[in-house]
């Protein structure tokens, strides 16, 4: 345990050791540490900081709120292999995985940390003597809850984008995955940022989101989670009539045209799928291939499902590691047994790899039939299902079909599909012909059950802002005829 980092809650600048559970390592199920439960007055006294903290930070200047932001992220760069290693201990995602998450983390907060200067508002032409203005102002202190397979990113645009729009946050990070927001806030409180501003707490999830959204201080909630808390959580903050920022859960579709190779497709599809594990809310899941490329793709995704080596994250050449916990090995071993049951066909993998250690080897089935609970429930793990269609207007029905509208895929070179797919694909995300569907500077969100307001992009920092609209009229000088004074 001596080469994991200590969790700790921090409240008002000083981080407090409490008793609470133990962290799994998932590719071996040691016992890494323990993650302490925030008590009910640790929380209130993580309220009533983030109250003060506000008064500060909402009147600092966007320019100095940028550097401390920027001096933060450089901290975080000067520390990714200690950050990477602890992540890929607690959640299990290959080292290279995580260093290029804690890169993307620091590319995140850089980006926040420029736009949070530019956060204009407009001056609205009047009759003479009238004068309207909108000006963006910071919504307040703000709850934030951030899940466990992206344990640093996912800290990084919650906190990157209230902090920058000029608000306090109450980070509540994940459980399993403790040490990377402990990392990102030590790097804050190192960086000069006033005490309160960000304060960060563990504990038991429903307890902790009841007490902040009926908090009159917490003015606004971030959760990245699955639809079920998301849809639980937003009718709790209905009651408070407070905004929600909600990025859920996603049953992304790929959609395979004919003018592409598909064994090149096939190769593009499997690797994408094993990246982390296939645990990632916009993970390519369902794909409608082409008749005509079908047998030929399926195949090709297949072999090299079966080539891709799964281990310790530690291992340099693993390239994917274990699911990050027990739950999702139920979940895999349920949700495949119902496909094959039903008729799916399993094309490689589909059994646990491991009796110790939480390993399942990258699942390819194909003909998987509508009615299977994994057609539309979302998996969130290493399993592909591939299914084959006669149209690329079939391909869209069967992927607007379900609830879920996160991001989508497409591979084609062909213009008329791109713009038929644009136009007609129900996603708040749409890549083609590539599997990266956010950067930093791109607003990223879903729409239907996958939630709504956007994280990243312009319209990220928007969300913790709120929009005064001001009109004042003057007094008129005309006929006065006033003196100048001296």
């Amino acid at each position: 345990m001596g080469n994991h980092t200590e969790a700790k809650l921090f409240i008002n600048g000083e981080w407090k050791a409490r008793a609470g559970a133990p962290i799994i390592n998932p590719a071996d199920e040691t016992e890494l540490g323990i993650v302490p439960f925030a008590t009910e007055n640790d929380l209130a006294a993580a309220v009533e900081a983030a109250e003060i903290g506000f008064k500060t930070w909402s009147h600092t200047s966007p320019s100095r709120r940028s550097e401390i932001i920027r001096d933060a992220a450089a901290r975080i760069r000067a520390n990714i292999e200690i950050i990477a290693r602890d992540m890929t201990l607690e959640q299990g995602k290959p080292l290279n995985e995580a260093r290029n998450e804690v890169r993307r983390s620091c590319q995140v907060l850089e980006w926040d940390a420029e736009e949070g200067r530019r956060t204009y508002g407009r001056v609205i032409p009047a009759e003479q003597g009238l004068h309207n203005s909108v000006k963006h102002l910071p919504i307040g202190p703000v709850a934030a809850f951030t899940p466990w397979n992206y344990p640093l990113s996912s800290v990084a645009r919650k906190v990157g984008g209230a902090l920058a729009a000029g608000c306090s946050v109450v980070l509540k990070a994940s459980e399993e995955t403790p040490a990377a927001a402990v990392h990102l806030v030590n790097a804050f409180a190192e960086a000069g940022l006033p005490e309160g501003v960000l304060n960060l707490v563990f504990g038991n999830p429903s307890q902790i989101s009841r007490f902040f959204i009926a908090h009159r201080v917490i003015r606004m909630l971030a959760f990245t989670g699955s639809v079920p808390v998301g849809k639980s959580l937003a009718a709790q903050a209905g009651e408070f009539m407070k905004p929600c920022l909600m990025e859920l859960g996603g049953h992304s579709p790929v959609i395979v045209c004919d003018d592409v190779d598909p064994r090149e497709a096939g190769i593009k599809s499997a690797l994408a799928k094993a990246s982390n594990a296939g645990q990632i809310c916009t993970a390519p899941t369902r794909w409608f291939v082409a008749a005509s490329h079908f047998e030929e793709f399926a195949d090709q995704m297949a072999t090299t499902a079966r080539s891709v080596r799964i281990g310790n994250g530690l291992d340099p050449e693993t390239q994917m590691g274990p699911l990050a916990n027990a739950r999702r090995i139920a979940a895999m071993q349920d949700l495949i047994s119902d496909a094959v049951k039903k008729g799916a066909d399993v094309l490689s993998g589909g059994e646990r790899a491991a009796n110790k250690g939480y390993y399942w080897p990258l699942t390819v089935l194909a003909n998987v039939p509508d009615d299977a609970r994994i057609m539309y429930e979302e998996p969130f793990g290493p399993v592909a299902l591939v299914n084959p269609v006669s149209s690329v207007a079939e391909a869209v029905s069967k992927a607007n079909s379900l609830e879920f509208g996160l991001a989508g895929y497409a591979l084609t070179h062909s213009a008329d599909n791109i713009a038929y797919l644009t136009d007609h694909l129900e996603v708040g995300n749409f890549a083609i012909n590539q599997f990266v569907s956010s950067l930093p500077e791109t607003p990223f969100g879903g729409m239907k059950d996958s939630g709504y307001g956007r994280e990243g992009g312009t319209e990220g920092l928007l969300n913790y802002t709120i929009t005064r609209s001001i009109s004042h009229k003057t007094r008129s000088i005309e006929g006065s005829r006033p003196g100048l004074s001296s």
